[in-house]
């Protein structure tokens, strides 16, 4: 059987047109954006032309465009520049965040309230929706920023952003969100939905790793993390990556235009493989079942057999795919999401299965086979008749 990628939420191949988009700022037009020669001139004004691609993309201004290095830098710039914004305006820093997001939002949230901030973090239904009820009551702490993720990078649950949303503006609370799962799996419009802050980055997106951005949304008062240059208005100083930007660019504007045809496919990809596996594994756990989740996401629990074991069983089937999350890839301990979800002490080895572009039915097929045979040989050899 030929290898079966099935990781696309941990990151993907770039494109051939994201490449050959590139290409000319790593050869030719190399110039710094901050030189004021010909070969500057040239970096800046592509540069600029992929900050109004994604602009137009986004539907947002290109001054709200702020280009990072990937969507952790863009997670912490979002939090901690909102906490300091907050101690500069003589104000202890309030941030709330819910029970699932990436280690990138919770850590900051951490970090923010162990130097003398607080946290506060929003508990998940066992769909892995947010309670609105306790995100009312961490409004009237009234957060310098509320960070809850669009779409969870480890279950795939979509939050209901629109009245999230409309519930911060009603407070006059900055919300921010981890959209990096988002982006080409659902629609991601903000000029139809308030978002103050928004993270997404490239190589979930058939982009370059590495090159992430940052919307701030004009008003929005937001300190740097770093100091130098000045380069993005301030923002994110440093000389920038032109043929990242350039990629960036075009990965965003490419996930835009086929978000609506993917979101089908990858609908109908989950949904055969779901049933494929549970024909044979009666017991299996779908995560976020009942809830809204996006098509490209499958994750569930296979009870019995060993996590660890499992995993490189498939990698021998050549089946890649992932335990959880990348980022928690050789942790033994339990994923905070399902723990947030569940916390039912039941503690099944984990699959999240991913597609990408390129999934076909066929692989599909072939990926539950796989699954099934691996569990099958587990089971006999680890439980009694």
């Amino acid at each position: 059987m030929d290898p079966i990628y099935l990781d696309h939420a941990a990151t993907t191949p770039m494109r051939d047109e994201v490449l050959e988009a590139m290409a000319p700022y790593h050869r030719a037009a190399f110039g710094n954006p901050s030189s004021s020669h010909r070969w500057g001139r040239e970096a800046q004004a592509a540069l600029e032309r992929a900050r109004g691609r994604i602009a137009d993309a986004l539907g947002v201004r290109r001054r709200e465009i702020v280009f990072v290095r990937g969507g952790t830098e863009s997670d912490n710039l979002a939090l901690f520049g909102r906490a300091d914004a907050a101690r500069a305006s003589g104000t202890a820093p309030c941030v709330a965040v819910s029970a699932i997001e990436h280690k990138a939002v919770l850590d900051a949230a951490r970090a923010i309230a162990a130097a003398g901030g607080q946290a506060i973090v929003l508990p998940v239904d066992r769909t892995g929706k947010v309670e609105l009820d306790e995100l009312d009551r961490a409004l009237a702490s009234s957060p310098c920023v509320v960070s809850i993720m669009w779409v969870n990078n480890e279950v795939g649950v979509v939050q209901p952003m629109r009245e999230i949303v409309e519930r911060c503006a009603d407070r006059g609370v900055v919300i921010h969100s981890d959209s990096v799962q988002a982006l080409g799996k659902i629609p991601v419009r903000l000029d139809e939905i308030g978002l103050d802050l928004l993270s997404l980055t490239g190589h979930k997106i058939y982009g370059p790793k590495s090159a992430g951005l940052l919307f701030v949304r004009a008003g929005t008062k937001l300190h740097a993390r770093l100091h130098g240059g000045g380069q993005e208005s301030g923002i994110r100083p440093g000389t920038q990556d032109v043929a990242g930007a350039v990629g960036l660019a075009e990965a965003v504007c490419l996930a835009v235009e086929e978000q609506a045809e993917a979101s089908a496919r990858y609908a109908g990809l989950r949904g055969r493989l779901l049933g494929r596996l549970r024909e044979e594994i009666p017991d299996l756990r779908e995560h976020g079942e009942g809830g809204n989740v996006a098509g490209h996401i499958l994750s569930v629990g296979v009870p019995e057999v060993d996590p660890e074991t499992l995993m490189i069983s498939l990698d021998m089937e050549g089946v890649a795919v992932s335990g959880g999350s990348a980022c928690q890839t050789g942790s033994r301990s339990v994923s905070h999401v399902l723990d947030a979800m569940y916390g039912d002490g039941v503690l099944p080895a984990v699959v999240r299965y991913s597609f990408g572009r390129d999934t076909t039915p066929e692989q599909v097929d072939a990926a539950a086979d796989a699954t099934m045979r691996v569990v099958r040989r587990l089971r006999g050899s680890t439980v009694p008749a």
